[in-house]
């Protein structure tokens, strides 16, 4: 090969630069909306006079959603091809915006979400996919890190765009913000992308679709009843756990034996594939309970506005930030596991510091415990994933990919549901007699309210934070049966994106 050859077949030209900064538009959009609707829930709750319990599946639906056409992303691909599942995708996630913007009630609310939901969860898999045949693989790398830089700021940028558009437009423009974004990226999208015909080569596995949706939406459904006191002697309760696990049991049942299944649960069975799995799954479970319960912390404990809730957890993001690249090279030279366990360690002493909270607690303290946590997830999710793409085969890395971002929405929406459910039920019991715990999630601290309001609202926070103490615990755990393994670069690269 030439001296001259290299640099060439190397360079970032500007036609791929194009095709990058149409995906990061699009992709930039459906990470936003994760993180920025948060700090929105108490307005929402008090808009709609709805307790925290209902309002919870405005962000469990949303992933539920995601995590179930994230695996239908290959064989919608090549059936209608990329470029046009990516624009379906976001005019799908427009509409989804538009019809929530526009909500009447909770119910229409979630369900609107969920339709956003269907749409975001391709827009990220599409894109990646163009991206990836634009850059080809010696050029993968540099495109990576060029893509991360905007996904890495979203869940910064998300609480404070959030809490500006909450306290000073209205909460409808959380959602219909996405509307221009996403009227720029979709003309973008047209006018830039190459078409490429639909290469249909496999059939959809309905069945699998038909058992692994409704399940795990009715598994998580009769857990966030069961923790809210009904009980798992109820249909509500403890059936709809039961239902919805049969129903998953009966989905991995069928995949092991079918070809092109839905999810390739095999591959699952490894341990080097399962141990970092597993790790990601009780990390996000416990991670993204947190996400949503933080912003209400400052706004129904410290009063604070949704703005300042906003600015006030930009900590964790930056933490995440600093952390991501320097446990990206460490991977690279150390193994997965090591990191793995660092991050979740930090993680782990960042959440017995918000178990211990209280209204008392200092500010300073609150912020430091937030960039800890930061820094352990940026440590984490990355080489975790990494772990479990570095050790099979190239051609199975985008059915074990997939499989790896459902179970991370899936951890999530469990997380939200069960930390949600457990703070309204332990404001109930903390709060004095006859004052309502709905109340002061959706219209803060009633003036003249009892010394004792404060301080129970705070013990609350403290008490369901201890939850996720013990999940990521758990984690840490599992942790350490991952395999010690360094990781290729290419495998590093993929999950540095594909981890948001």
């Amino acid at each position: 090969m030439s001296p001259s050859k290299a640099p060439v077949e190397a360079t970032l030209d500007p036609r791929l630069l194009r095709i990058a900064a149409v995906v990061i538009l699009g992709t930039f959009m459906s990470i936003l909306d994760t993180t920025i609707v948060n700090v929105a829930i108490k307005e929402l709750s008090k808009s709609f006079t709805a307790p925290l319990a209902t309002m919870q599946w405005i962000s469990t639906g949303y992933m539920l959603a995601l995590a179930t056409v994230i695996p239908l992303t290959g064989w919608a691909a090549d059936r209608f091809g990329t470029k046009r599942l990516y624009m379906a995708s976001i005019g799908m996630f427009l509409l989804g915006s538009a019809l929530s913007g526009a909500a009447w009630s909770a119910g229409s609310l979630i369900v609107f979400r969920v339709l956003q939901g269907l749409g975001g969860g391709m827009i990220m898999p599409a894109g990646m996919t163009i991206l990836t045949h634009a850059a080809g693989p010696k050029r993968m790398g540099r495109v990576m890190g060029i893509v991360g830089v905007p996904m890495l700021l979203a869940p910064i940028i998300g609480p404070i765009l959030g809490g500006w558009l909450v306290d000073d437009v209205s909460w409808r423009w959380i959602f219909f913000v996405n509307l221009p974004i996403g009227a720029i990226a979709l003309f973008a999208a047209q006018r830039v992308f190459e078409r490429d015909e639909p290469k249909p080569h496999h059939s959809l596995d309905w069945p699998g679709l038909l058992m692994l949706s409704p399940g795990l939406a009715i598994f998580v459904y009769g857990l966030a009843e069961t923790a809210a006191g009904v009980g798992l002697d109820s249909v509500g309760g403890g059936g709809a756990v039961l239902l919805g696990l049969a129903l998953v049991i009966a989905f991995v049942l069928h995949a092991r034996v079918r070809q092109g299944a839905l999810i390739d649960v095999k591959m699952f069975a490894q341990r080097a594939v399962g141990a970092p799995a597993l790790t990601v799954f009780l990390f996000c479970t416990a991670f993204f309970g947190v996400a949503l319960l933080m912003p209400l912390y400052f706004q129904v404990v410290r009063g604070d506005s949704a703005l300042h809730a906003g600015l006030l957890l930009a900590a964790q993001g930056i933490g995440a930030m600093i952390s991501m690249p320097i446990a990206s090279r460490l991977t690279d030279k150390l193994g997965a596991r090591r990191i793995v366990v660092v991050g979740l360690s930090l993680v782990a002493l960042g959440m017995l510091s918000l178990s211990q909270i209280s209204d008392t607690t200092t500010l300073l303290q609150v912020e430091l415990t937030l960039f800890v946590m930061g820094l352990g997830m940026g440590s984490t999710m990355m080489p975790a994933m990494s772990a479990a793409l570095s050790s099979i085969e190239r051609h199975a890395v985008a059915r074990v990919t997939a499989g790896l971002n459902v179970l991370q929405r899936v951890g999530g929406s469990i997380g939200t549901a069960l930390l949600a459910v457990v703070l309204s039920h332990q404001l109930a019991v903390a709060m004095p007699a006859g004052q309502s715990a709905t109340l002061h999630v959706g219209h803060g601290i009633p003036a003249g309210a009892p010394g004792q309001v404060v301080p129970a609202l705070g013990a609350a926070f403290g008490h369901t934070f201890m939850w996720s103490f013990a999940l990521v615990i758990c984690a840490l755990i599992v942790a350490l049966f991952i395999r010690r393994s360094h990781v290729d670069t290419a495998a590093a690269s993929a999950a540095h994106v594909i981890v948001e």
